[in-house]
């Protein structure tokens, strides 16, 4: 067993967010049987015989514990640096060869624990200079090499408990390091500990274990330990033969921590103890677990210890002590923390502790106590009361008189059904206040007048149905309060009413329904920074919206949890429910029964940055959704059935540098999603439905490539497609075959889009108008032999063709002249196009259902898409038909090189008149008289007509 305080150095294996690292370049790495955690590798438990290949050559720890590793290697750790810790426990290490951790100069600890070594060679440790810890508890040492630790000079812990050294001699070489403080030699079958065997000079230990050893003899003839501190002899002895042989008592006159639990020590020995620290400056006595024969006598142990005037903390668990007479603490005044927990005490005298005038803690859990003994009155002094784990199931309203100083009461795990609206009356200054899983039904008033300074209050476990206006009105310092696990169904409007400082509230695990959380609950908890109402029973029906967000009052709250809702879910998540929340940072909402998310969710909580949302039937969602969260950086999406994350790649989740997406139906990863997570550096995509074929080669190659995303467990991933493959892992498939045929295509591909974008350059410098006029001639032909046999007769005398911008001209000066002087029906396509027909079937239908087509010409007509396609349907029209059927209007002067991308029309110009618009001041009458010649033509050759005859500009 590990001592107190020095627990085995062991990595958490709880989530540690990596920090982003770099943003412009994506690849992907793994390591086969490892995680990491802010530089922290983590191998446990993965039925290792080796110690990895693949770990990165400098990290902050490296755990390989709870592994089958049986030997650990010269060149185990070559060219690896490792800072603070490596672990190594709960192996099957038998050896260690020399020099193995050579390369670790600047390992801090070292855990070595659980394993089957036994003996400890001269040069297993050569190299480790600044090792300060060392682990080799529950091993089968029996052997120490005398330079074994010669070269440790930093070593500050040495835990060697639970092992098989008999001889104190053997940890000479240890004592005698420079900055050695503690030393743990626990259960190693000990039978002498004497001075002369550990050194014949001083040394710095603070700290020596040596419980649990069959000592029979503890004695010290020199002062070889002045600076020791702390001194565990629980447990030692045989039968009551342990000797106790101190020659002065000025050689403990430094220690302040002693432990003499389970002491096999006579009655007689155990007083002789206890009086070699009358004089010393023993501050922390614990007698604990002491054996019947010599539990009776604790009166005397005591008697013995009220003369160590130093003496502030006594221990007195489980001595089987079932009542406490006036005489027991008569003479013993000192002590300010009073330890009576796991006895059998039921009953105790009113006068118990009235001599104990300094007591300021007091402990009397995991009793037989059915009422808050009467004795506590006397403790004005008291700070600390735990009286949990016992019968208590009534609180008087004078149980905690003349405790004014009481500033922590512990009352939990209980049978206390009620509490009285006075029971808390003395406690003016109290603090924290845990009355969890008792059985209390109704609160009454007793926090609504009393217990102003109180800032934690734990109620949960209890059986609370609800909670009514200002049950808590008189809390106004109270910061934290935990509710969890009652029976809650009902909050009334302003049930938190008082708790302006309250920042934590839980009220996961009660029975509470949407129509219990308001608005008007939550009110006045303005400085509320987390809130829990997990596992409740709160649901929504399909696409409602709330007409009162119950949490718009909490604009500072941060942390959100509804995770988990019964029993069958939320259902829906109104799409407002988060209105109010803008400084939320997390939230969690898995497991709530929902299958979509409306896109306006998330636009109430612009700082959100950790969003779960798993265990969720949602198989997609919308990219809008993740839009107005800019800073997210943390998604949880586990247990979704999602067979594709392509609602991903438009989302704009630069931030993101944590993915949890395992336990979906994902084939393939393409490389469109991983670049748009320029900042993923942790990916989970563990139990997902991999295709193992070439589709999946991409991602493959990008796991392999070590650099920046993490992507966890990736060596155990394992194929579902083909069915051939079905059960192999993923990153063992042969890409070779897959490499050849992608070469073969990329170089296919890559040649043919280089010899277009070469043929498109040159079309278009050279050729570019020829290819516009060829296609529209091409669509006016298709168009007219479509219509060409059912073509009816002409329904408008002219179809006119211009431009937005000469709309003025047309409807100012052309339709008044045209319709209204001389009659003629025109077609314009602001007004006689039919709505909702495809534009380029209406601007034929004009053309042909026309028997002329004036196209009006300006510069702003050449450069118009539309009227480029009407002009070139007129033009085909009249050289497919050869008939008279257009007339050329030109408002300006164009030069002719700008009437170049049409070279039929320019060719036309050439040989045949057009109508001009006369310039400022002209007259006009000689045009419109050229226009009405024009349209008064009949459709005949071209040739024929009188107008397209001249040579002359009109």
């Amino acid at each position: 067993m590990s001592p107190p305080g020095v627990k085995s150095l062991s990595v958490s294996s709880g989530f540690l967010l990596i920090g982003v690292l770099l943003v412009n370049t994506v690849s992907g790495y793994s390591l086969r049987h490892c995680k990491i955690y802010q530089m922290n590798v983590i191998c446990r438990q993965n039925a290792l015989q080796t110690i990895p290949k693949d770990i990165p050559p400098k990290v902050k720890s490296l755990d390989v514990s709870n592994n089958n590793i049986s030997k650990i290697e010269e060149f185990d750790f070559k060219d690896r640096i490792i800072r603070k810790l490596l672990d190594l426990s709960n192996n099957k290490i038998t050896h260690v060869e020399d020099r193995a951790f050579l390369s670790l100069a600047v390992l801090h600890g070292l855990d070595l624990g659980y394993n089957k070594l036994t003996t400890i060679s001269d040069h297993m440790f050569q190299g480790l200079a600044k090792m300060k810890r060392l682990q080799l508890n529950d091993n089968l040492i029996s052997h120490i090499a005398w330079s074994s630790f010669q070269n440790l000079s930093s070593l500050q812990i040495v835990n060697l408990t639970n092992n098989k050294i008999h001889h104190l001699k053997e940890v000479q070489p240890i004592v005698r390091l420079p900055f050695l403080q503690e030393l743990y030699i626990s259960n190693n079958n000990l039978t002498y500990f004497e001075s002369m065997e550990i050194s014949n000079r001083s040394i710095q230990l603070r700290v020596l274990d040596l419980s649990w050893n069959p000592l029979e003899k503890f004695s010290l003839t020199a002062d070889v330990l002045p600076n020791l501190h702390n001194l565990n002899l629980s447990y030692c002895g045989r039968n009551g033969s342990m000797k106790w042989d101190v020659v002065d008592k000025s050689f403990l006159s430094g220690i302040y921590t002693l432990d003499l639990s389970g002491n096999q020590t006579s009655l007689k020995d155990m007083g002789i103890v206890l009086q070699s620290f009358t004089n010393s400056s023993l501050g922390s006595l614990t007698l604990s677990c002491l054996d019947r024969k010599t539990s009776v006598h604790i009166d005397v142990f005591i008697n013995i210890s009220s003369h160590i005037t130093t003496l502030s903390v006594l221990r007195l668990k489980r001595d089987n002590i079932y009542f406490i007479p006036d005489k027991l603490f008569q003479s013993c005044s000192q002590p300010k923390k009073l330890d009576l927990s796991d006895n059998n005490i039921s009953d105790l005298s009113n006068s118990s502790f009235r001599s104990l005038r300094n007591l300021q803690n007091l402990r009397m859990c995991h009793n037989n106590l059915s009422s808050v003994p009467t004795a506590v009155r006397n403790l004005t002094t008291l700070n600390v009361l735990d009286l949990s784990y016992n019968r208590i199931n009534e609180l008087d309203c004078s149980d905690f008189a003349n405790l004014s100083g009481l500033i922590k009461l512990i009352l939990y795990h209980n049978q206390i059904s009620q509490l009285k609206g006075c029971v808390f009356q003395y406690l003016k200054i109290l603090k924290v206040l845990e009355i969890e899983d008792n059985r209390i039904l109704i609160l009454n008033d007793a926090f609504k007048i009393y217990l102003p300074n109180l800032e934690t209050l734990k109620l949960n476990g209890n059986k609370l149905s609800s909670i009514n206006k200002g049950d808590f009105k008189s809390l106004q310092s109270l910061t934290s309060l935990n509710l969890n696990d009652n029976q809650i169904t009902s909050m009334e409007d302003g049930a938190f009413i008082g708790l302006a400082n309250l920042t934590f509230l839980h009220l996961a695990g009660n029975k509470i329904t949407s129509g219990a959380i308001r608005d008007n609950v939550f009110k006045g908890l303005s400085n509320l920074r987390r809130l829990s109402i997990s596992s409740n029973r709160i649901t929504y029906k399909q696409d409602s919206k709330l007409t009162n967000p119950p949490f718009y009052s909490l604009s500072f709250l941060k942390s959100l949890d509804i995770f988990s809702q019964r029993p069958a879910g939320m259902h829906n998540l109104p799409s407002n429910l988060l209105d109010g929340l803008t400084a939320l940072v997390s939230i969690r909402a898995g497991n709530i029964n929902i299958k979509s998310l409306h896109p306006d969710t998330f636009k109430y909580t612009p700082n959100l940055r950790s969003l779960d949302i798993s265990s969720n039937i949602f198989t997609t969602l919308t990219p809008e959704l993740f839009h107005p969260l800019p800073n997210l950086s943390a998604i949880y999406l586990s247990k979704c059935k999602f067979q594709s994350l392509d609602f991903l790649i438009q989302a704009n989740l630069s931030k993101v540098f944590y993915l949890q997406i395992s336990h979906n139906e994902l084939t393939v990863i393409n490389d469109t999603l991983m670049h748009s997570l320029p900042s993923l550096t942790y990916l989970d995509m563990n139990n997902n439905s991999f295709r193992c074929d070439c589709s999946n080669v991409w991602f493959i190659q990008w796991v392999i490539n070590n650099n920046q995303t993490q992507v966890v467990n990736a060596h155990q991933y394992l194929c579902k497609y083909p069915l051939n493959e079905k059960g192999s892992f993923l990153l063992d498939i042969d890409i070779h075959s897959c490499s050849g045929d992608l070469s073969f295509f990329y170089f296919i591909s890559t040649s043919a889009l280089v010899l277009l974008t070469l043929l498109g350059s040159f079309m278009y410098h050279l050729l570019r108008w020829q290819m516009v006029y060829a296609y529209y001639l091409f669509l006016a032909y298709l168009y007219d032999t479509k219509r060409r046999n059912a073509r009816a007769a002409n329904q408008y005398d002219a179809f006119v063709s211009y431009n937005t911008h000469d709309e003025p001209w047309v409807l100012g000066e052309l339709l008044l002249e045209l319709e209204g002087q001389q009659g003629w029906r025109l077609c314009l396509h602001h007004r006689d196009f039919q709505p909702g027909k495809p534009i380029i079937e209406n601007i034929t239908d004009a053309i042909y259902g026309s028997r002329k087509t004036i196209c009006v010409i300006s510069r702003r007509y050449l450069e118009s898409e539309w009227c480029s396609r009407e002009i070139q349907v007129a033009s085909f029209r009249l050289f497919d038909e050869q008939k008279d059927v257009l007339i050329l209007l030109f408002l300006e002067e164009i030069p002719d090189q700008q009437l170049s991308p049409y070279h039929r029309m320019r060719k036309l110009l050439k040989r045949r008149t057009y109508l001009s618009w006369p310039r400022a001041g002209e007259h006009t009458g000689a045009f419109w008289q050229k226009l009405r010649v024009a349209l008064e033509t009949g459709v005949c050759d071209d040739e024929e007509n009188p107008i397209l005859t001249g040579v002359e500009r009109l």
